[in-house]
């Protein structure tokens, strides 16, 4: 397991009873986690001093409950890197902490290349990976389907100085996006992809993550350039573990270029209990 254990305005304090007691900066939040299946004792004070919880609805959904001032957003830092951080809908806040150790290995690959580094990420999100990205070096092109998440992005671009670095913000979706690079010749040195479980695109359309992950893959490797460094997949859903994930990397990019496959856990400590949570997966492909 991969953990990411260099935070500091980041502090997953306990877990119990299908929840997550967190520290986001100053503020104090509980949200659901499925991992959490065990009953253990809530002994820490923040379980009763917390600034917000989401909870889920017997109906699907759910709701953010605010017991004390929560701002519409704040800022946290990992490193010299900033980010906006505020209570979204789905439990979210724009931020998945485990993902810190592939912002690391992803600075470190762009910065001892000795070359330009071309990125593309895929299902950006709110830009953690594209800030990385740029900050060493890189020119990035930012894609995801969702207007609203590529603007939270360009925030985070900003607040971190780098809103004239070589980046394009693109709101379309990821798979007809890749089909058009490919018709363009476009290549990319890296590939990052954190793809949904189930997704829409601009006009509605669904994917399921099993039923498409796999050809999709397939497909980014023709957007490869000749001497690629990484390709990153990032998995939330159940049935595509590690294992799964990398498989499908050996298929793809590994006959095509060669080069090794890692396939591992996420995880963060757990302050409380001194143990580390796993908060999803992540499988690599370097040349």
């Amino acid at each position: 397991m991969r953990v990411s254990d260099k935070w500091k305005d980041y502090e997953l304090i306990d877990c119990s009873g299908g929840d997550r007691l967190e520290r986001w900066a100053d503020m104090i939040l509980i949200r659901p986690d499925p991992q959490v299946i065990w009953n253990t004792e809530r002994k820490n004070e923040y379980w009763r001093k917390a600034h917000a919880e989401y909870m889920r609805s017997n109906t699907g959904g759910g709701s953010w409950h605010i017991y004390r001032s929560v701002p519409g957003s704040w800022k946290i830092s990992y490193g010299d890197f900033k980010f906006n951080v505020k209570t979204m809908g789905f439990k979210h806040t724009g931020i998945f902490p485990e993902q810190a150790t592939n912002w690391e290995l992803t600075s470190e690959l762009i910065k001892n290349a000795g070359r330009q580094i071309k990125v593309l990420n895929l299902f950006g999100y709110t830009g953690c990976a594209t800030t990385a990205a740029l900050a060493a070096g890189a020119e990035v092109v930012h894609v995801d389907a969702s207007k609203g998440m590529v603007t939270w992005a360009r925030e985070n671009a900003v607040l971190n100085g780098l809103e004239y670095k070589p980046v394009r913000w693109i709101v379309d979706d990821c798979i007809k996006f890749v089909a058009r690079e490919i018709r363009r010749g476009n290549k990319y040195d890296i590939i990052i992809m954190d793809p949904p479980s189930y997704g829409r695109g601009p006009n509605g359309e669904v994917w399921k993550l099993e039923d498409k992950i796999y050809e999709f893959v397939e497909s980014c490797t023709q957007i490869l350039s000749d001497s690629p460094v990484m390709v990153m997949i990032n998995s939330y859903t159940t049935g595509l573990s590690p294992s799964v994930m990398s498989y499908i990397l050996e298929k793809t990019v590994g006959k095509k270029f060669g080069g090794s496959v890692t396939g591992d856990e996420l995880g963060l400590p757990v302050t409380d209990s001194g143990l580390v949570l796993p908060c999803g997966a992540t499988s690599i492909w370097r040349n």
